[in-house]
């Protein structure tokens, strides 16, 4: 088995960051580069329940063109949405910008069926179109020339060059079985979402039997939003608010498997994920401001590195 990689933890910048000027915008990604934090995470979406969200390509790239060392992460990618094909010349093209700093991280959405339906995919078909897109990227990736016939793609001698110089982490999310088992067909590790530290360890067993035929890095991931104040009860406001405005349902749906509370009350929570086999944390911090919410996730990442 591969030497698993060292424990990391990102961040978001949320969908603000784009409303700031590009001093701020620099500063901002400057903060969480000099506090320790490895990598900034996005989510991408089309038309999400409103009409909102932002393309995840896009933020990769004017993301690696902030700031020169840190990790940039889609997390996750709604590739049954696009072609394969284009989606692999992006991969290729970032990679170029940000050698070694970019990890994609793929999902089959759900949480809004019509986001889907309005790219002309019948939300029923996501999960084999991901899986017939995956098999398609992960081989442009390494260099190879692709035919594949399938029922979405018919694809004849295609080749993206050059291929990445450094590979380029591929994560797989999703909470289901299905997914898992992509994760070990397909990804470097899973990254999980909603889920507690006991299904995490189960799910890690059942990535390691789908991939007994390869080496992948195992670099399994949370994504989790997590509050942060000075109390607990505005803690709690604090990423419930958030939570709402963005699913468009309300908090208790999430609570659950949403910390909150001081960094070392997070820190505690997660470290339970950690043991299960978890490599790096993608946090969403609720503060009492953005830059707050960054201070916190760093010493999050300070309590989980000193656990170990």
């Amino acid at each position: 088995m591969a030497e698993l990689p060292p424990i990391r933890l990102g961040v978001s910048t949320g969908l603000g960051l784009w409303h700031r000027s590009l001093d701020e915008r620099r500063g901002l990604l400057g903060q969480i580069a000099d506090s320790g934090i490895d990598h900034v995470f996005f989510a991408d979406h089309v038309s999400f329940h409103d009409g909102s969200g932002k393309d995840g390509m896009v933020q990769a790239t004017g993301l690696a063109n902030l700031h020169d060392t840190l990790g940039v992460y889609a997390g996750v990618y709604l590739l049954a949405l696009r072609h394969p094909v284009t989606v692999a010349r992006q991969i290729c093209d970032i990679a170029v910008m940000a050698p070694g700093r970019f990890t994609f991280g793929v999902g089959v959405g759900g949480e809004d069926r019509h986001e889907v339906e309005v790219c002309g995919i019948d939300p029923s078909t996501r999960g084999r179109r991901t899986d017939a897109a995956l098999d398609i990227v992960v081989r442009l990736l390494s260099g190879e020339t692709v035919d594949h016939e399938s029922e979405f793609f018919s694809i004849d001698q295609a080749n993206v060059v050059p291929a990445p110089s450094e590979p380029v982490p591929i994560m797989v999310g999703g909470r289901s079985d299905a997914a898992v088992l992509r994760a070990g067909r397909f990804g470097d590790g899973w990254l999980a979402s909603w889920c507690s530290s006991r299904r995490f360890a189960e799910a890690v067993a059942i990535f390691d039997e789908a991939a007994i035929d390869r080496s992948p890095s195992n670099d399994h991931g949370l994504q989790v939003w997590a509050g942060f104040a000075e109390t607990g009860d505005a803690a709690r406001t604090n990423v419930a608010d958030a939570m709402e405005d963005f699913y468009k349902v309300p908090f208790a749906a999430f609570e659950k498997y949403t910390p909150w509370g001081s960094p070392a009350d997070v820190a505690e929570q997660l470290g339970p994920y950690i043991d299960a086999g978890a490599r790096h944390i993608n946090l969403m911090p609720c503060g009492d401001s953005q830059e707050h919410g960054i201070e916190a996730a760093a010493e999050v990442r300070r309590a989980l590195l000193a656990r170990r």
